[in-house]
């Protein structure tokens, strides 16, 4: 029997991930790891985000694709789960926000109201206990109803190059571990 090798998509958030951001790290550590580049970084819509993530994933044998996604990319994620239900190798979601907070005004009610739909495939939450766009109670909603491995670190704000989280070797051993 063959062993198929992982293909790590990587969908970053609102205004895409620059270089000294995390998942640049580990786009240029994984092989086989591709980024999706959405349309718009700036001025997000929910079905052109959803439609460029499926478009993405039919590139390959979607049972060897593992989605690594930051921020509102993990929103994404939830999204076209419950639209095109493909059972994939699986995701890992790092700081999902809380994109239904009423306080939020970037433009991006399109994806609003989060999907709570249990993904269909393997997944692991990673978010921080300070994160200023999701509380930790929200984050446990979203994972418990994704049917998410949930893991917590320690005022790691949002998880971002603005926090410290470049080179994230923890969060790397992580995903290999998980996946």
């Amino acid at each position: 029997m063959k062993i198929m090798e992982t293909n790590y998509l990587i969908v970053p958030g609102y205004g895409n991930s620059g270089a000294e951001h995390w998942q640049t790290y580990f786009e240029n550590q994984l092989p086989n790891s591709f980024r999706i580049q959405q349309k718009s970084w700036e001025k997000p819509f929910r079905i052109d985000w959803v439609n460029t993530i499926n478009e993405a994933i039919k590139s390959y044998n979607p049972e060897t694709v593992v989605l690594v996604s930051h921020s509102m990319g993990g929103i994404a994620i939830a999204h076209w789960a419950s639209e095109f239900d493909i059972k994939i190798k699986g995701a890992m979601i790092v700081a999902p926000p809380d994109l239904d907070n009423p306080w939020q005004d970037l433009g991006l009610e399109s994806f609003a109201p989060i999907p709570l739909k249990k993904l269909p495939f393997p997944s692991v939450v990673v978010a921080s206990t300070n994160d200023g766009w999701a509380t930790t109670e929200r984050i446990r909603i979203f994972a418990e109803n994704w049917g998410s491995k949930l893991i917590f670190i320690e005022n790691a704000g949002h998880m971002n190059a603005t926090s410290g989280y470049g080179k994230w070797d923890e969060g790397l051993q992580i995903l290999k571990d998980s996946f």
